[in-house]
């Protein structure tokens, strides 16, 4: 296959260099190479998207265009995506390391899924009819509408780039808004071919401005910048917290935050073990564990804790750990070297507080293809007990944690699963169906899975609570996210 990728910042329709003409180079995690060079955004660049997206929303054909037809340019642009589907999953899978199939799947085909999803939206957001005390001898009408912000900032994560970019963004184009959007610095090459093919769509320019480059720089000063109306982030609870400050000192703009997570998943002695052992070992590894939603932390009952360990470590064995462009690999590079470094560094430290290492916490050393040791084995560690590191901090990779709780003990188990600032999903495994309701009640988090794990859907709400954030991409919900409620009272 010939990929064609483009590496400029692409504002007001075009491709253009950074303004001070700087670049920088984004690796392939397999073997450390350089893809390309990839143009490196300045503050400058951001004023100017910023303007672009502004007059494409104040003066454009984008804000004076009737929904349905706005819907039509979005199902186009699914359309195209869909036509593009293994050209943006091989470079999926070549700048951030996905597994080509799951890239295939699921960063690419939830994508698509996700701009047809909000593309039926856009003729069907409306206000509505209230009753309120009349103005007597005169009468009175009020009703509501619902109108977009304005230009909205997009800032995403490195794990599923062109996913969390459909995830915010087609709510946002829904909604008729226009924006400007930051990928990761590190995979940056999926968007701005979304950004091509949104040309190809008839999306008007300055509708999509895509700036690669630093979030200290790039990402500082869509937070800081006058004229952008909402900002919706995913990425670490600390980044979350100041991106959220210096969003109220600049101009008080509204806020979405899908934050760091530490997801409790409790598994009881009456659940079905070979859909636990099978689905359990995905809510860890899914997407080398990578994955915001990932099951942070296990409590096994402690009646079928050594014969659940015992089967997982089988599975994970089965598992081919390998070049993620190669069909039948199971698990591919972490997504960069300095991610790869702290995940040694967690299962050290998870070893040092007397946690035991089951398995893996390790490089893999695979010389017949990989000229560095980029694939880091997936891991289990038991006998964690509460107060350590690895039990209240997110590895983000894939480290399977796990402790034991007494037969019989709901209550107890709940209480350990609770105690954590984060809030973003849940999940347990049990037959007995008032259990599980019970446990779904009791669980603080803003998903929760039962009897499987890692189910999302564009059209049910995702995101957390507590230090996990707050705000939903997907469903109706995030369309809410990227609008504004108008009350109009006529009397007549």
């Amino acid at each position: 296959m010939t990929v064609k990728m483009p590496y400029q910042c692409f504002i007001n329709g075009k491709f253009e260099d950074a303004e001070n003409g700087k670049s920088y180079g984004t690796i392939n995690p397999t073997d450390g190479s350089t893809i390309c060079k990839v143009s490196y955004a300045s503050v400058g660049d951001v004023d100017r998207a910023v303007a672009a997206a502004k007059e494409a929303f104040d003066n454009g054909p984008w804000g004076r265009m009737n929904p349905r037809d706005r819907g039509s340019l979005l199902y186009k642009l699914a359309d195209l995506m869909e036509e593009h589907q293994e050209e943006l999953a091989t470079i999926e899978s070549i700048d951030s390391g996905a597994v080509y199939t799951l890239a295939l799947k699921t960063h690419v085909g939830m994508s698509i899924q996700t701009f047809r999803y909000f593309a039926g939206w856009c003729d069907k957001i409306q206000g509505k009819t209230i009753p309120i005390n009349q103005a007597r001898p005169n009468r009175n009408l009020t009703f509501t509408k619902k109108e977009p912000l304005g230009v909205c900032a997009i800032v995403i994560p490195w794990n599923y780039p062109l996913m969390m970019l459909a995830w915010k963004s087609a709510a946002c184009l829904a909604a008729g808004n226009t924006l400007v959007l930051k990928p990761a610095q590190v995979t940056p090459l999926t968007a701005l071919k979304f950004a091509e093919l949104s040309v190809k769509a008839g999306i008007p320019k300055g509708v999509i401005n895509i700036l690669p480059g630093s979030g200290g720089m790039v990402g500082q000063r869509l937070s800081d910048h006058p004229d952008i109306r909402k900002l919706g982030f995913t990425g670490s609870t600390p980044i979350g917290k100041q991106i959220m400050k210096s969003c109220a000192v600049s101009n008080l703009k509204k806020v979405s935050l899908e934050l760091g997570g530490k997801s409790p998943l409790i598994i009881f002695s009456d659940c079905d073990m070979d859909k636990a052992v099978r689905m359990v070992r995905d809510s860890v590894y899914f997407n080398k564990g990578e994955n915001c939603i990932a099951a942070g932390r296990l409590f096994v009952e402690e009646s079928i804790h050594d014969e659940y360990i015992s089967r997982v470590v089988e599975e994970i064995k089965k598992m081919k750990i390998g070049d993620p462009l190669d069909r039948s690999t199971d698990h591919g590079p972490q997504n960069h070297k300095a991610h790869l470094d702290k995940l040694l560094e967690y299962c050290e430290v998870g070893v040092k507080e007397g946690a035991t290492l089951v398995y893996g916490g390790r490089q893999v050393d695979r010389p017949d293809w990989l000229s560095k040791k980029s694939c880091f084995s997936p891991t289990v560690f038991t006998e964690v007990e509460d107060h350590m590191f690895i039990a209240k901090e997110e590895s983000f990779g894939p480290v399977m944690v796990v402790s034991k709780f007494k037969d019989g003990d709901v209550e107890g188990v709940l209480h350990r699963a609770n105690d954590t600032e984060y809030g973003l999903a849940s999940g347990v495994f049990t037959r007995d169906i008032n259990k599980a309701m019970y446990v779904s009640e009791r669980l603080e988090a803003g998903t929760v899975f039962v009897n499987t794990y890692n189910k999302t859907d564009v059209a049910s709400p995702f995101g957390g609570f507590k230090q996990s954030g707050f705000g939903k991409d997907l469903g109706e919900d995030a369309l809410m996210e990227y609008l504004k409620t108008k009350a109009v009272t006529v009397e007549y």
